[in-house]
């Protein structure tokens, strides 16, 4: 049974930053292209971008530049450093393999806010 963790979130001020984990646990983590995905209320899941098994890395442009993706196979953890931290990236965020999507977590909350 494929079941997945993502913490990591909170509250932070406009500029700052955090360091989402996500752990999931029943695949072949080392051999998935894992994604971090956000929500807001009301809206589509949007891909923030993701992270080849090799650690080849792609993010959206909305985040590009700000947020960075990166991976643990032994661990099999997979990180998102979000830097400069603006109000719009405020979101439920979560992680998914790209090409053989499991079941969505819980996913963590991140609040920008002053």
């Amino acid at each position: 049974q494929v079941q997945v963790a993502e913490f990591g979130g909170g509250l932070v001020q406009p500029g700052g930053s955090l360091t989402l984990s996500c752990v999931p646990s029943g695949i072949a983590f080392e051999n998935q292209v894992m994604a971090w995905y956000r929500q807001v209320p009301g809206k589509e899941r949007e891909r923030v971008g993701f992270i080849g098994p090799r650690g080849a890395t792609s993010e959206a442009p909305s985040v590009k530049g700000r947020f960075s993706i990166s991976r643990d196979n032994v661990k099999n953890t997979v990180f998102l450093q979000m830097n400069n931290l603006k109000p719009e990236d405020t979101a439920v965020y979560y992680c998914n393999s790209l090409e053989k999507p499991f079941p969505w977590g819980q996913g963590t909350q991140v609040i920008v806010s002053s």
